[in-house]
């Protein structure tokens, strides 16, 4: 993108900032549910995008993204796809609410199966508890018959739903996609445990993966560098040791995926050579979404902005038609972004082109007060005195606001 096209968007998405009260920077809030399942309380961490609800724009809904480990990473997560989706006027993925599942009990609840006698686990058990493991199906009930239910009744979200989880976290999310593949849409397995329970997970999964479909889910497999020095990853593959077994089974299992095609699944797998299993949550993330929304980007060229022939709101319109028909439901082009293009292109007066973005959210936005106001300074901009009066009455009808009113008032004098 040319620097005139990067000097407009610097300044367009400026407007689309907002203040938070008493000089906090906050990025989520922390609520509890009290599960009948688990029997006990559980401490969620939840992001809704800052657009939600506002006083002008009313309520915009969200796909939602179910973070486990959340008290590890629900900063890392948030303030990635906050830059990734409106920062510097990003749209390389959707805004989203991020739903982070803090702890009670990792080993119990991020575990598949009740493991015997597991050499690997003995060789890295450090905190890990093994007599507690198993009890993955109890937490992924709560998920499906509490959790998600909650969420949906409570805040603003669409149906499109992403697990993303590291370690046990990775493990459970594989568990989730093989045995309740259709619960959520896209997975994000981040170096997962898939040595789990003497490699009998690994070969449950493959399994699974040979004879389902999994048509419209996504799977993205994040695996990191956990070798010893002097070891490749050629040498890993072939190896026999207890201590390569860890890599040995994620690189496995992306192998067995590349090679068989399991019916329907949409993967990409990656290896992080210069990451640790600490350190690859971050980059492993950033990578996810840019794969996952590689279609979601609108993409917007000099030509778009400067000559005055083109109907940017059209390519916007079949944008969200594409992105409506990739995800499964109407996702309609936000009402702040188009409303602020439309402004931005009246400043400019290029009356066509702002017009065809304020036409636009009053197809999507019908009963919202704004749509009309701003109609009406489109009209009150061009001097068609009426037709702003119109729009203005208009907005009125649906909600009383004293700016509007003295717009109109300044009108009919």
């Amino acid at each position: 993108m040319k620097q005139s096209t990067l000097l407009f968007f610097a300044l367009f998405f400026s407007l689309l900032t907002y203040a938070q009260p008493d000089n906090r920077v906050t990025i989520g809030t922390i609520d509890t549910l009290q599960s009948t399942i688990l029997h006990e309380k559980r401490k969620l961490l939840v992001h809704v995008p800052q657009s939600s609800g506002s006083a002008l724009y009313g309520q915009q809904k969200y796909p939602v993204l179910y973070l486990l480990d959340g008290d590890a990473h629900f900063n890392s997560v948030v303030g990635m796809m906050q830059h990734l989706s409106r920062t510097n006027g990003n749209t390389l993925c959707p805004e989203m609410i991020v739903v982070g599942i803090a702890n009670t009990n990792r080993t119990r609840d991020l575990t598949p199966t009740k493991t015997g006698d597991d050499p690997f686990l003995k060789q890295i058990s450090g905190s890990v508890n093994a007599a507690v493991s198993g009890g993955g199906e109890a937490f992924l009930s709560f998920i499906e018959k509490e959790l998600m239910p909650y969420i949906d009744a409570k805040y603003p979200t669409q149906p499109y739903k992403m697990l993303v989880g590291h370690s046990f976290g990775g493990l459970t999310a594989m568990n989730v996609l093989i045995n309740h593949t259709r619960l959520f849409n896209t997975y994000v397995a981040i170096d997962p445990s898939l040595w789990w329970d003497d490699l009998n997970f690994l070969k449950a999964t493959e399994k699974a993966l040979s004879e389902k479909s999994f048509a419209g889910v996504n799977l993205y497999l994040a695996i990191a560098n956990t070798m010893d020095e002097g070891m490749t990853v050629k040498k890993v593959v072939k190896d026999t040791t207890l201590r390569t077994r860890g890599m040995r089974a994620a690189l496995g299992l992306d192998r067995f995926i590349r090679s068989r095609r399991p019916a329907g699944l949409t993967y990409a797998g990656n290896y992080y050579d210069n990451d640790t299993h600490n350190s690859v949550p971050l980059i492993a993330l950033y990578d996810a979404f840019r794969t996952i929304f590689k279609d979601y980007q609108l993409h917007v060229e000099n030509r778009d902005v400067l000559d005055s022939t083109v109907d940017l709101s059209a390519k916007f319109r079949l944008r969200y038609q594409k992105i409506s028909k990739l995800y499964g439901y109407e996702v309609k082009p936000p009402e702040a972004e188009v409303n602020t293009y439309g402004y931005r292109f009246l400043q400019r007066k290029q009356f066509a082109k702002a017009e065809g973005f304020f036409k636009l959210n009053l197809e999507n936005y019908p009963g919202s007060f704004n749509v009309y106001d701003s109609y009406g300074d489109f009209f009150l901009a061009k001097g068609d005195k009426d037709k702003a009066v119109a729009q203005f009455e208009k907005a009125l009808s649906i909600r009383e606001d004293a700016r509007t009113r003295e717009k109109l008032v300044k009108l009919k004098q």
